[in-house]
C-alpha cells in the first residue's frame, strides 16, 4: 500500500466525514451513524472510493486502544476492585440472559443450534466503543455512573477475550483448557508489570521531566502502546493491556493532563472505527438475512436495558441511574463482530449467520447511539442541555 494512498484515503474519510456530520447535526442526529453510513457509502460495498477496509480497520483498532487506556486513567485501582465486586453478579446473570435470548431468536430462524449458540454467546456483549464513548467523564454526578459502566464492560471484556481464545482452539483443532489457564494467569501477572514499571519508572520520569510536554505525551504513547503489545504477546489482548498502563497511571497527579492531551487522538482513530464499521459490511448480504438481523437488534434495544435496570437495582443501584447505564449497555458489542468472523472461519457457523450478527450489530449501534443522545448527557449531544464532555 502506497503513501498516497493511504493519504487519500484519510482525505476522503475526514472529509466525508465533515460533511455527513454537519448534516446529522442540523438533523439532530448521533454522529458516530453519520459515520457508519459514510463507510457502507464510500466503502467496498459502496462506490469503493475506500476499497481497503482491512487497512482502515486496522488503523481504526489504535483508536480503541487509547480508548481503553483513557478508561484506565479515570479509575484508581482500589476502586476498580470494589466496582468488580459490586458488577461480577450484574454481569454474570445478564450474560446468561442474553446468551438464551440470541440462541432462541437464531434458532427461531433456523441458522442452526451450533451458530444459536455462537450468536447466543455473541450477544452476551455490549459495546465498549457506544459505552464509553458516549458518556460524559467530567461532570461530578456521572462519575459513578461511568464507574458502573466501565466495570461491567471490563468483565465483559474478560469473557470475551476467553470465548476468542477458545474460537482459535478450535479453529486450530487444539486443545484449549491449558491456554484457558495460562490466560488466566497471564491477566495478573500484566497487572503487576503494569504497577511495577509504573512506580519505578514512569513516576520518576515524570516527576522529573513534567514540564516538557512533548516528552510527557511521547513517553505517554509509548507506555500505552508498549503495555497493548506486551498483553498481545503473552496472549491476551492490545485492548487489555492498554486498560491496565491505564489503571496504573491513574494514581498519578499527571493523570488528568494525560487524558486530555490524548483526547484529539482518540477522537480521530474512533471516526477510522466507525468507518471502518460500515465499510466492512456487505451490502448485498442484507436482503437475506435483515428479518433475523433486525428481530435480534430489536430485541436487544429492548430487553438489554430491562435486564441491566432490574439487575442494578437488585445490587443497591437507584432506579434512575440503573436504568440510564441499562440504556447506554443496550447494544451488542465489537466483540460481537469478531466473535463472528471466527466462528465463520472456524466452520462454526455459515456465512450467513455471521453476517446475521454482523447487521444487528451495527442496527444495534445505530438505535442504541439515537437512544443515549436523545435522551441522556453525552459529550456529543445535539442538544445544549445534554451535551457534557
Amino acid at each position: 500500500m502506497s503513501e498516497q494512498s493511504i493519504v487519500f484515503y484519510i482525505f476522503v474519510i475526514f472529509t466525508g466525514a465533515a460533511v455527513l456530520a454537519t448534516l446529522a447535526l442540523y438533523a439532530r442526529q448521533a454522529l458516530p451513524v453519520a459515520y457508519i453510513v459514510l463507510g457502507g457509502l464510500l466503502g467496498p460495498w459502496g462506490i469503493a472510493l475506500v476499497d481497503d477496509a482491512a487497512l482502515i480497520e486496522d488503523i481504526a483498532h489504535v483508536g480503541i486502544i487509547f480508548l481503553l487506556f483513557l478508561l484506565g486513567l479515570d479509575l484508581y485501582p482500589q476502586k476498580l476492585i470494589q466496582l468488580l465486586r459490586q458488577t461480577t453478579i450484574v454481569t454474570v446473570a445478564s450474560a446468561v440472559v442474553f446468551a438464551v435470548l440470541g440462541y432462541s431468536v437464531a434458532t427461531a430462524f433456523g441458522l442452526g443450534t451450533t451458530a444459536g449458540v455462537v450468536i447466543g454467546v455473541a450477544t452476551m456483549f455490549s459495546s465498549t466503543i457506544i459505552g464509553i464513548k458516549l458518556l460524559p467523564t467530567t461532570v461530578l454526578h456521572h462519575r459513578h455512573t461511568g464507574e458502573v459502566v466501565i466495570s461491567v464492560l471490563l468483565l465483559q471484556d474478560v469473557v470475551a477475550i476467553v470465548v476468542l481464545l477458545v474460537l482459535h482452539g478450535v479453529g486450530r483443532g487444539d486443545a484449549t483448557m491449558g491456554d484457558v489457564a495460562l490466560l488466566l494467569a497471564a491477566l495478573p501477572v500484566m497487572v503487576l508489570l503494569g504497577i511495577g514499571i509504573e512506580r519505578y519508572v514512569l513516576f520518576p520520569l515524570f516527576r522529573r521531566f513534567d514540564r516538557i510536554q512533548e516528552y510527557v505525551f511521547l513517553l505517554t504513547l509509548g507506555w500505552c502502546l508498549g503495555m497493548a503489545q506486551i498483553a498481545e504477546w503473552i496472549g491476551l489482548s492490545y485492548e487489555i493491556g492498554a486498560f491496565i498502563a491505564g489503571v496504573a497511571v491513574a494514581a498519578n497527579p499527571i493523570a488528568r493532563h494525560i487524558a486530555d492531551s490524548l483526547k484529539p487522538l482518540r477522537d480521530f482513530f474512533l471516526v477510522m472505527f466507525f468507518f471502518a464499521l460500515g465499510a466492512g459490511f456487505n451490502i448485498n448480504e442484507a436482503q437475506n438475512i435483515w428479518l433475523p438481523a433486525a428481530t435480534l437488534a430489536l430485541l436487544v434495544l429492548l430487553v438489554k436495558p430491562v435486564v441491566f435496570r432490574f439487575l442494578l437495582v437488585s445490587v443497591a443501584e437507584t432506579k434512575k441511574l440503573a436504568w440510564e447505564i441499562g440504556v447506554r449497555l443496550g447494544q451488542l458489542s465489537e466483540f460481537s463482530l469478531l466473535i463472528s468472523f471466527l466462528a465463520l472461519e472456524s466452520g462454526l457457523m455459515t456465512a450467513q449467520a455471521a453476517y446475521c450478527v454482523q447487521l444487528a450489530t451495527i442496527l444495534t449501534f445505530i438505535g442504541s447511539s439515537y437512544l443515549i443522545v436523545l435522551r441522556y448527557p453525552t459529550p456529543i449531544a445535539v442538544s445544549d442541555s445534554l451535551r457534557r464532555d
